[in-house]
């Protein structure tokens, strides 16, 4: 709980900071806030059979450690005597300790019910985190007070609690809640804001806590929110706890209640006396006893062994936290290592970033290669987007059970900026090489010559109906061939009544070829293959072609000269260039 109605007054200082924030900081966990917490999600029975809660707290630290957060659990100790009657209240036991009439200084503080329900799950969340490598400190009394005293002596960064009581302990930075939604974020309070903004001190919280009540004290009868804040600031916050403690406050005689506390609240004759002074009232002891309470909390000293034993370094035990796993959840070690090995590598690699970090602020600049330490990345296998955040896919260097996984492309940038050149690098040779690599094309030589011989007797029946031939007595025939030379060519017969004449167009790739001549005895059964791709049919050569067992067939290539030429030449020209007038058309 803490101070009443502390967080309402804090609420213009609250700031909403993303999770991202928090990499590299080293923060204390209030364990039993967290547990509530997580305890009030789940409070189902089937929820707390399934251990909903402690999942909820792994989901919580996995995020911060791949933050590269380090983490210390702080737990409750004994209760103090002062707060005893609050803490029996809380449990309704009907047994209240009546502050007024008790001296607080002759009770003892209470030991804890280690064999209670939340007991056990405190035990279990301990056991998760030094699987992880997170340790735990046990605090003397109050969790929140250790770890405002670790802040406060830059220990670490900041505290995780609910409990507002944590300012008037010392504390400087505080996050409320943590959210692992929407990119994940905190609710943050720092002293510093509630200083600028409010004009209050500490000394100042701890007066609202006399006058509002808190665990420790009861607090005044008539005095609210605004009421309380104006008293406190109207006094001051160096001599407010003065005048509130040894009644120089006017404000305090007029508060209604009864005489009794009329009784309490009477200007002290000896009001400048320090706190340790003989001559004090009642009132005046139960107030300086919580503002004692407050102000010298019972905690590990900043230097004690058992402070320096969590700051150090815990490592990651992957076995032990399978075997944790399994036990608590029911999990097989291949689904642990899912969950954990991916936020495992991203934190070696924030902790390589900063390392490189601190060097270059040094004035040390060392290539990548050069370092002492290794980089994590062996190398970068794809470029991503997560939840519209630019990512790689990487691979990693020697960490057992994780071969790839995704981090943010701002992380890889910070970490090893070497490797994302050398994949863009290897991007825009393997672009360069697709472009100079030649499309496939399907040339007219390709052509099966079923092909062929399909779509030559449909251009001939085509010409054939045009003319308005009989193709009875002037039919037109054709197929396709292959040359000695792999060469493809198309025979066309044309038959008339006394005559049979083959006309063989040769159909090459290359237009500047030229075929080798040979003479040969031509006869009226032989067959002559034309050359279209000549510009002019003039001087022909000969060739022989062999078509699938049957005779030579003879090839004429055409040149340009005019010596040559012939009657019979000319004929066969005009009737070549008509044919291709109308294949053309």
């Amino acid at each position: 709980m803490g101070v009443k109605n502390l967080w309402d007054i804090l609420e213009s200082c609250k700031k909403t900071i993303p999770l991202h924030h928090l990499q590299n900081k080293r923060m204390c966990i209030d364990l039993s806030c967290w547990m509530v917490q997580l305890q009030n999600v789940s409070k189902y029975h089937n929820c707390m059979k399934e251990k909903v809660y402690l999942k909820g707290l792994f989901h919580r630290l996995r995020a911060l450690i791949a933050l590269n957060c380090s983490l210390i659990f702080v737990t409750d100790g004994s209760i103090p005597a002062i707060k005893l009657s609050t803490y029996r209240r809380r449990l309704n036991s009907g047994i209240e300790v009546n502050r007024d009439e008790t001296n607080l200084q002759n009770l003892a503080s209470l030991k804890r019910n280690m064999g209670s329900e939340f007991s056990r799950m405190i035990k279990e969340a301990k056991v998760l985190g030094m699987a992880l490598g997170i340790p735990c400190l046990d605090g003397m009394e109050e969790a929140e007070a250790q770890c405002a005293l670790l802040n406060s002596e830059s220990h670490c960064d900041g505290c995780f609690t609910s409990d507002s009581d944590v300012f008037l302990f010392g504390a400087k930075t505080v996050y409320r809640d943590i959210c692992l939604g929407d990119g994940g974020y905190v609710i943050c309070y720092e002293m510093k804001d509630i200083e600028r903004q409010l004009g209050f001190g500490r000394n100042s919280l701890i007066a609202l806590a006399l006058l509002l009540g808190s665990d420790y004290s009861h607090g005044v009868r008539g005095f609210g929110p605004e009421s309380a804040c104006q008293i406190v600031k109207s006094a001051g916050d160096n001599g407010v706890l003065q005048k509130i403690a040894y009644g120089g406050l006017p404000i305090l005689k007029k508060t209604k209640g009864s005489k009794k506390q009329q009784k309490l609240h009477e200007p002290n004759d000896k009001e400048n006396s320090l706190p340790g002074s003989k001559h004090k009232s009642q009132g005046n002891e139960q107030f300086l006893q919580v503002i004692d309470a407050y102000i010298r909390p019972k905690c590990h000293s900043a230097d004690s062994e058992a402070v320096y034993r969590v700051l150090a370094n815990h490592p990651f035990q992957r076995i032990k936290f399978q075997e944790v796993c399994a036990e608590m959840f029911e999990w097989p070690p291949e689904k642990t290592d899912e969950y954990i090995l991916p936020k495992i590598a991203e934190r070696d690699l924030r902790r390589f970033a900063k390392l490189r970090s601190t060097s270059s602020e040094l004035g040390v600049e060392l290539p990548l290669y050069e370092i002492p330490v290794k980089c994590p990345v062996s190398g970068i296998i794809k470029q991503r987007k997560l939840l519209g955040v630019e990512c790689f896919e990487v691979s990693w260097e020697h960490l057992d059970g994780l071969e790839t996984s995704i981090v943010p492309a701002d992380l890889l940038e910070s970490a090893c900026p070497e490797k994302i050149l050398e994949f863009k690098a290897k991007i825009a040779q393997q672009k360069k090489q697709k472009c100079h690599k030649p499309r496939p094309r399907k040339l007219k030589s390709e052509l099966s010559l079923a092909e062929l011989d399909l779509k030559l007797q449909q251009l001939l029946l085509e010409i054939n109906s045009e003319n308005g031939s009989n193709p009875k007595t002037n039919p037109l025939s054709s197929r396709a061939v292959t040359s000695e030379n792999g060469r493809v060519a198309i025979a066309v017969d044309l038959l008339d009544d006394e005559s049979l004449v083959d006309q063989e167009l040769d159909i090459e790739s290359s237009c500047n070829a030229s075929m080798p001549s040979s003479s040969a005895n031509t006869s009226v059964a032989e067959k002559e293959v034309i050359d279209l791709l000549s510009p002019s049919p003039r001087h022909p050569t000969v060739t022989k072609f062999k078509h699938f067992g049957c005779q030579h067939i003879d090839v004429i290539d055409l040149s340009e000269s005019d010596a040559e030429a012939s009657p019979e030449h000319d004929r066969k020209a005009r009737e070549l260039r008509q044919f291709i007038a109308n294949v053309r058309k």
